[in-house]
C-alpha cells in the first residue's frame, strides 16, 4: 500500500503527464523549461523520485513528441536539451536502451542531415549522440552502422560555428576509441574532412586524426597529399597542426611519400617563378593566385627543417630526394622573403651535417655570398642580387648519388 507521501507524488506526475498529453506546442515549450530548471543534473534514482518511478513514462513521450516534430524546428533545441536530462544522468543506462530502442540515434541522425536544422540545434544532438558514443563500444557501432560517420562528417563540413565544429570532433574521436570494427571507418572519414575551407575545422580536424592516428596504428596512403595541401593556409595554427601531423607520420608507411611530396614543393610545377612587377592588374593577379603556392613552399622548407633537425636518419633520406638542389631553387624565389629565409635556414642544417653538401653549396654560392649565408643563413635573403637569383633558380646541384656512394 502506498504511502500518503508516495500518493502525492503519483497524483502530480499524472496531472504532469495529463497535461502533456492535452497540451499544444506553447504549453508543452513551458513544461519543459520547468523541467529542465529543476531537474538538470539529477540521477537516475533522483528522476524515478521526482517522477514517482515512471520517468520512463515522460522519457517516451518526450522521445515521441521529438521525432513527429523535428523537421518543424519549433523548440528543437528544448527538446534535445529535456533528453539530454536522461541520457546524461548518472546510472542512465536504462534511459538510454529506451532511447536507442525507439530509434533515438536515426533521429538524431535525420535531425544533423536536415538542411534546414539550426547550428544551435545540430550541437544539442551532436552531444546526444556523444552521449550515446560515451557508452560503450556496442552503442559506438550502432552509430557507425547507421551511416553515423558519413552523417557527422557532413555535419562539420556545412558549419561555420565553432562550438559545433569542436563537439563534432570530440564526437568523431570518440566514435574511434575502443571501436575496433568501425575505428578505420572513422580514420577514413576524417582525412576526408582534410578538404574542407574553415580555417578552424582544418585545426580542429588536424588534432582529432592526430589522435585517432596513434588509435589506428597504421596510415592511409590517402592522407598525403590533402595533408600537403593544408600547408597553403595562411593560418598559422593550421600549419603547426599539419606539421605536427607530418611529424608523427614519419612512424608510418606514408613517411616516403611526405617527403617526397614535400621536397617537390620547393619547386612549384610551373614554368619558374616569375619576377611580377606591379604596374598592371593581371600581373597583380598573378601574385594574388601565386602566393597560396609560395606560403606552401616556404611551409615545406620549415617543415624539411624541423624534421632534419629531429633526425639524422630522415636527413639522409632527404639527401637522396635531392632536397640541396630544391632548397637552393627555393633561395631564389624573390617573390616571397619567408620562402627564401626558411629555405635558406633548411639548408644551413644540410651544410653543416655533411661536407660534400658544404663543398656542392660553396661552390655555387661563391665564396662572398657563402661567407654570408654561413654568417647569417635567416638573413641572407637580404643580401641576395638579381645575378645570384638566377644562379640559384638554375643551379643543377645534384649530390644525391656522392652520398650514397659515401654511404655505402
Amino acid at each position: 500500500m502506498p504511502t500518503s507521501k508516495e500518493q502525492a507524488a503519483i497524483r502530480k506526475v499524472k496531472a504532469f503527464l495529463q497535461e502533456w498529453d492535452q497540451g499544444n506546442s506553447t504549453v508543452r515549450s513551458h513544461m519543459l523549461n520547468a523541467f529542465l530548471r529543476e531537474n538538470v543534473g539529477k540521477t537516475c534514482p533522483e528522476l524515478e523520485m521526482e517522477f514517482a518511478q515512471v520517468a520512463s513514462l515522460f522519457l517516451a513521450r518526450l522521445t515521441s513528441w521529438t521525432k513527429l516534430t523535428y523537421m518543424s524546428g519549433t523548440c528543437l533545441g528544448l527538446k534535445l536539451k529535456s533528453v539530454g536530462v536522461f541520457l546524461s544522468a548518472s546510472s542512465n543506462h536504462r534511459y538510454l536502451i529506451e532511447f536507442l530502442e525507439v530509434g533515438g540515434v536515426l533521429t538524431l541522425l535525420e535531425i544533423l542531415g536536415q538542411k534546414e536544422t539550426s547550428d544551435g540545434d545540430k550541437a544539442e544532438a551532436l552531444l546526444l549522440l556523444q552521449i550515446v558514443s560515451n557508452a560503450g563500444q556496442k552503442f559506438k557501432e550502432l552509430i557507425c552502422e547507421s551511416n553515423g560517420v558519413k552523417v557527422i562528417a557532413e555535419c562539420l563540413v556545412k558549419s561555420d560555428v565553432e562550438n559545433t565544429q569542436e563537439t563534432t570532433c570530440s564526437l568523431l574521436e570518440s566514435l574511434a576509441h575502443s571501436n575496433p570494427q568501425y575505428q578505420n571507418q572513422v580514420y577514413r572519414g576524417i582525412i576526408t574532412l582534410l578538404n574542407c575551407s574553415s580555417p578552424n575545422a582544418q585545426r580542429l580536424i588536424l588534432q582529432t586524426l592526430r589522435v585517432v592516428q596513434e588509435i589506428v596504428k597504421t596510415a592511409h596512403p590517402g592522407v598525403a597529399e590533402p595533408l600537403l595541401n593544408l600547408l597553403k593556409s595562411f593560418h598559422f595554427e593550421v600549419q603547426y597542426e599539419a606539421l605536427q601531423l607530418i611529424r608523427d607520420l614519419m612512424h608510418y608507411e606514408v613517411r616516403e611519400t611526405l617527403l617526397r611530396g614535400l621536397v617537390a614543393l620547393l619547386k612549384p610545377a610551373k614554368e619558374g617563378i616569375q619576377r611580377h612587377t606591379i604596374l598592371e592588374d593581371k600581373e597583380m593577379t598573378k601574385m594574388t593566385e601565386s602566393l597560396p603556392v609560395f606560403v606552401q613552399q616556404a611551409a615545406a622548407a620549415k617543415t624539411i627543417r624541423t624534421l632534419s633537425q629531429e633526425s639524422q636518419e630522415l636527413s639522409r633520406d632527404l639527401l637522396s630526394l635531392r632536397v640541396v638542389h630544391h632548397l637552393l631553387y627555393a633561395m631564389g624565389n624573390k617573390e616571397h622573403t619567408d620562402t627564401q629565409r626558411q629555405a635558406s635556414m633548411a639548408l644551413e642544417h644540410f651544410v653543416h651535417m655533411n661536407l660534400v653538401v658544404e663543398e656542392h653549396v660553396r661552390k655555387l654560392m661563391g665564396i662572398t655570398l657563402f661567407d654570408l649565408f654561413m654568417h647569417d643563413a635567416e638573413a641572407l635573403y637580404l643580401k641576395i642580387d638579381g645575378i645570384q637569383v638566377d644562379i640559384l633558380l638554375s643551379n643543377k646541384v645534384d649530390i644525391s648519388e656522392v652520398i650514397e656512394e659515401i654511404e655505402s
